[in-house]
């Protein structure tokens, strides 16, 4: 480790370690853990348990609801909304007290509303709640579970830079890279936690989904809320940094969902798209008015990292008709779906654990690059299986359309997490004190209005090549089409400004 009188590296300039590479890999999240990080990993262990019910919601919707998979694109822009007004919850988290508490009350409201959501689609799909018809039902339990989601979220990424102590035990500054790679590691070990969460539940979500009715593993899933309900009471930390309430930040947000409801509900034309443009303009002026008191060179190459980020993640996806293609015509199940989320999170899991030194010290553009050239060349088996690649392999070398998405899936798995690391390490370090919550929710909402982004793309690429329950003649072109912007919009938005995070 360098000399504490050193000068402190630059967000992209590596740390030297002295111990063997390997060894540093292997043990460096098992000595990093603390006894303290207890609440945040276990609210993000019970967000990756969510997928316990994952594959039989999927199979519901396919089987029971009327939805087109165009209509579940644009549900899933609604859905993504809540994500993006993240400030509201954190100006609250941060500023307004429930009962005394600042962290554990919101935990509480969070898993109840998770708990409320699943009880609404356990209802829907066994027919004992009437009031509104399934797919409405189906909305509305899942906008419930999202927005639980949410505050626990928010709570977790406030604690997540305040597990980590700012002073040594005799109450001087710790070393800046000591803090910094702390805070690194914490995002490391709660990207973990969420894919540990994924690995518990994933080949039980297909074995459920296959052996009981809907309803029933809807219920099961309210075993989820509770683990972080019990992780922050068992080791639970209230802060301190109260203040006053921010109005600019949180009247502007309750406005702004005032605003998103309103135009949801009144159908208004081009509603998500006028959305999505109102909520970037809002993200960016409180990020403006938080970020006043933050060195011009952090600002940039907040700036160039969050820029770089949001085109990584606003990249379409093909929709939900890939996977009923795989149920119609591959005859996929929902126990090889379970065993292929199973697969699919313990490479993440792994992955992540034995790259964790690269994720919290080496340049974010280089990591974004390589996840962006490997993960296009890993769609293309899921691409070829359309136009018969199983077929092929089925009759040369054995194996077929399982094997192939196996591999597939085992491979692409750790690269949703390795994106976010980064800008979460680059983030939790310049939380300002008093800020945190607010502050990780406005630079989280950014990210997710990506995914809203994204979603809009998917809508429009299912309006155009038109994907339907046994009607899949446009797949092909649909993924063809989803995979070459997944190509070009990052890589060229990294040539245009990963050298000027250097520079900043």
């Amino acid at each position: 480790m360098a000399e504490t009188t050193q000068p402190s590296p630059s967000p992209t300039e590596p740390v030297v370690s002295a111990r063997p590479l390997w060894r540093d890999s292997l043990l460096r999240p098992i000595l990093s853990f603390r006894l303290s990080y207890v609440p945040v990993v276990m609210v993000y262990f019970a967000y990756g348990a969510l997928g316990l019910i994952d594959v039989a919601r999927d199979l519901w919707i396919k089987d029971s609801l009327s939805l087109s998979p165009a209509q579940l694109a644009g549900i899933g822009v609604w859905l993504s909304l809540p994500w993006t007004v993240k400030m509201v919850f954190g100006e609250l988290v941060d500023s307004v007290p429930i009962f005394g508490s600042q962290r554990k009350a919101y935990i509480l409201i969070g898993a109840a509303l998770t708990a409320a959501g699943l009880v609404t689609l356990a209802g829907a799909s066994g027919q004992w709640l009437r009031f509104a018809p399934p797919d409405q039902l189906y909305i509305l339990g899942a906008m419930m579970m999202v927005i639980g989601t949410v505050v626990q979220d928010v709570v977790a990424d406030a604690m997540s830079t305040e597990v980590v102590a700012r002073t040594n035990a005799a109450g001087q500054p710790r070393p800046d890279a000591e803090i910094r790679a702390d805070l690194g590691m914490v995002q490391v070990l709660g990207r973990l936690a969420l894919s540990g969460g994924v690995l518990a539940v994933a080949g039980l979500s297909g074995w459920l989904a296959g052996m009981m009715d809907k309803q029933t593993v809807f219920l099961i899933g309210l075993v989820v809320p509770v683990i972080s309900v019990v992780g922050v009471f068992l080791r639970g930390i209230e802060t301190t940094e109260r203040r006053p309430i921010d109005w600019r930040i949180l009247g502007g947000g309750i406005v702004f969902g005032c605003a998103v409801v309103a135009l949801g509900v009144g159908g208004v034309p081009f509603a998500q798209e006028i959305v999505f443009v109102i909520s970037m303009a809002v993200i960016c002026t409180m990020l403006v008015l938080v970020t006043r008191e933050v060195a011009p060179e952090t600002r940039r190459a907040i700036l160039f990292t969050s820029v770089i980020i949001f085109a990584f993640r606003a990249t379409p996806s093909v929709g939900d008709g890939y996977f009923w293609w795989t149920l119609d015509v591959l005859k996929f199940d929902a126990t090889f779906y379970g065993h292929l989320r199973q697969t699919a999170a313990i490479i993440s899991v792994v992955a992540i654990w034995m790259f964790a030194k690269q994720l919290t010290e080496y340049s974010v553009t280089a990591v974004l690059f390589w996840i962006t050239v490997l993960g296009t060349l890993l769609s293309l088996p899921n691409l070829g299986l359309i136009y018969g690649l199983h077929e092929w392999t089925e009759a040369t070398f054995g194996f077929g359309a399982r094997a192939i998405a196996i591999v597939d899936a085992a491979t692409a798995s750790p690269f949703v997490q390795f994106s976010m690391i980064p800008l979460l390490t680059l983030v939790a370090y310049y939380a300002p004190a008093g800020h945190r919550a607010t502050w990780f929710a406005l630079m989280a909402s950014l990210m997710n209005l990506a995914l809203v982004a994204g979603q809009l793309q998917t809508k429009y690429l299912n309006g155009i090549y038109v994907v339907g329950r046994g009607q899949y003649a446009e797949l092909g072109p649909l993924m063809i089409v989803a995979v070459a912007i997944g190509l070009i919009l990052p890589i060229a938005v990294i040539m245009l400004f990963g050298r000027r995070i250097a520079r900043g």
